[in-house]
């Protein structure tokens, strides 16, 4: 039985550990989640841009020497 007081000790120091926490407010979370989606979105644009530049200039590349 000596994994049941593990147990029970465990599951005490978890609820006291929670007591801790701060969670954060519902204008928090939607600010930060509006920064990610934002930034998502600029550098989604800068890698299909990067993207299609080295494409043109291997298909640039390619026309030339091939």
């Amino acid at each position: 039985m000596d994994w049941w007081t593990k147990a029970k000790e465990f599951l005490s120091e978890v609820r006291t550990e929670m007591r801790k926490v701060s969670f954060p407010t519902r204008d928090e979370v939607v600010g930060t989640t509006v920064v990610v989606m934002v930034t998502s979105v600029i550098f989604g644009i800068y890698l299909f841009s990067a993207d299609r530049l080295i494409q043109w200039a291997y298909q640039g590349i390619v026309k030339v020497f091939g």
